[in-house]
């Protein structure tokens, strides 16, 4: 005899007069009743300018900001992904109160704040170093390169385009010779090319046009063929004047750059760590500078220049304009050692931590000191000269200004030795052609990198170095791995800074929730909700109330 099956009740149709609450579905540790009651805490003055008193019924900002901050917390980066969770997450259900944007919207608030959603981020790290997850005093700086949304056969090179402006000059300067008007002839001159503008080019060409339409009407055949040989050099030098405007219009573009993306004209052509091919093949992109403290984000900021070391002097002004102070320690690896650097940390107060290009082979284990290098020359401070290998004198015999990239002077003194002919370790010493072999020396950089050594190789400064291995390079591994972060979805600098800040802000709550829960974990009796209480004295009234009158401002 079989026994009886019993199931409950199953009808998907069924109507419900009076539905639960979904906050009844919401776990009372869920990661998203922080980032609730943090995000309320916020001030969203400068949110009021961008909206208009007349107009449909706007959402309201602080739901938006908390649906896409908390999508990016969940890797959904795309308006349409996050569109989709509206209306199937229940996490996300509860933060909207049953509301459904459409990705349209969504996308046009988060380009609506791409300016005030930078004063956003310095909100909350503020916040957070007021409830004492981070100080603001120890920054650890480093940098990668993340690859932009442009088309990677879209490059302009500096190079190619100065070489295509010098022949499209010699071409002008040509057929300007050929024309035979004395306009024409006034501006060729054989010998000297003159460098034409396009502004330039293109008033010689109005005035040789009104020149020719000056003259009467050709009679014979041949002055008819001589006016439609004018007219048809007249039209090529117009269309040389509008290429020449479009290599000055891509030197414009280009600045100080090598290169420019032409669908994204604010990237720059960079070596990327992520090579599929393996070819070495340069890709449009940004160089991503980010500060960090305790693996929070405490800065960053976005760089057209490949290399690092041009960008710590303004990455660090960019933190005193958050925070109006400059950090008391920073710590960076070798890319960022400069004379330039060294010396604005020196005057700022900043105690600098960051290694020069030599720190890592100069203490290794089982490094010698090559002898025969100019740095390893002894030097007598006192009466200014180098003693080389055998023993000489190296005199000073001048100094000279150099500049780098930034527009930095910096000073290099010479050193000259005595007599170098027939000495027995001249083969071994230098290879130059010169008789007596010339050395350089910064004596301001040995300092700093004097000063640096100390600062590295002291117990306090082990310690910074073993930290900042797992203080930003972790940061960039949970960004392009955990977070799937590896190339930026917008076109221009301002629209690639707002997504960033986006997902910085994103970062920080999720670390911040992380380490919430370890702690209740670890507290055994403190309940994890109670925990994100402390926050709650931040809540500003005037916060809660602040939009109350926000429904008559236009979408």
């Amino acid at each position: 005899m079989s026994a009886n099956i019993h199931y409950k009740d199953y009808n998907p149709k069924e109507l419900v007069l009076y539905p639960q609450l979904v906050e009844q579905n919401i776990a009372e540790n869920d990661p998203v009743r922080i980032i609730d009651a943090v995000i309320d805490g916020l001030n969203l003055e400068n949110f009021k300018k961008l909206y208009h008193e007349r107009g449909r019924y706007a959402y309201h900002p602080l739901m938006m900001l908390k649906v896409i901050i908390y999508g990016y917390m969940n890797n959904l980066y795309s308006c349409r992904k996050i569109e989709s969770a509206l209306k199937r997450d229940i996490h996300f259900i509860w933060l909207t109160g049953y509301q459904q944007p459409d990705f349209n919207t969504i996308n046009r608030f988060r380009n609506r704040v791409k300016n005030e959603i930078n004063q956003v981020f310095t909100q909350l790290v503020l916040v957070l170093a007021e409830k004492g997850f981070i100080t603001l005093d120890v920054e650890y700086i480093d940098g990668t390169k993340i690859e932009s949304k442009a088309n990677k056969y879209t490059f302009v090179w500096r190079k190619s385009t100065v070489n295509y402006r010098a022949k499209l000059m010699e071409k002008i300067n040509v057929l300007l010779g050929q024309i035979d008007d004395q306009i024409a002839q006034e501006k060729y001159q054989k010998d000297n090319m003159p460098a034409f503008t396009a502004a330039e080019l293109q008033s010689v060409v109005t005035e040789v046009q009104t020149s020719l339409q000056e003259q009467a009407e050709p009679k014979t055949k041949e002055e008819k063929k001589l006016r439609k040989a004018k007219e048809k050099q007249i039209k090529q030098l117009k269309k040389h004047a509008e290429k020449l405007g479009e290599h000055e219009a891509k030197m414009a573009i280009m600045g100080k750059r090598n290169s420019f993306s032409k669908t994204d004209p604010d990237a720059t052509f960079m070596h990327m760590k992520e090579d599929e091919m393996n070819n070495g093949q340069t890709k449009p992109g940004y160089n991503l500078q980010i500060s960090t403290e305790n693996q929070f984000i405490t800065d960053f900021g976005l760089y057209p220049n490949p290399t690092d070391t041009q960008t710590l002097i303004s990455f660090f002004k960019s933190f005193f304009n958050r925070y109006r102070h400059f950090p008391q320690t920073a710590v960076a690896d070798s890319g960022y050692g400069s004379e330039e650097n060294y010396r604005f940390m020196d005057e700022t107060g900043i105690e600098a931590y960051v290694k020069y290009n030599r720190f890592n082979i100069e203490h290794r284990p089982h490094y010698v000191p090559d002898p025969f290098r100019g740095e390893n020359f002894y030097y007598n401070e006192k009466d200014d000269y180098f003693v080389c290998p055998m023993g000489q004198h190296m005199t000073n015999i001048g100094t000279r200004l150099s500049e780098t990239a930034s527009g930095y002077l910096s000073e290099v003194t010479r050193y000259m030795a005595q007599r170098c002919e027939g000495c027995p370790l001249r083969c071994r010493c230098y290879k130059g052609r010169e008789e007596r072999r010339i050395i350089t020396a910064n004596h301001l950089l040995r300092r700093y990198k004097k000063k640096a050594a100390e600062l590295l190789t002291s117990e306090e400064g082990i310690k910074h170095r073993k930290r900042r291995c797992i203080e930003p390079e972790a940061v960039f591994g949970q960004i392009k791995n955990n977070m799937a972060y590896h190339r930026f979805r917008h076109f221009g600098k301002d629209k690639v800074t707002m997504d960033f800040a986006f997902l910085a802000i994103a970062f920080n709550l999720k670390k911040m929730c992380s380490i919430m829960a370890r702690r209740a974990k670890n507290g055994g009796n403190a309940p994890f909700f109670g925990l994100f209480l402390l926050f709650y004295p931040i809540l500003l009234s005037e916060n809660r109330i602040f939009w109350k009158n926000c429904k008559n401002a236009a979408a």
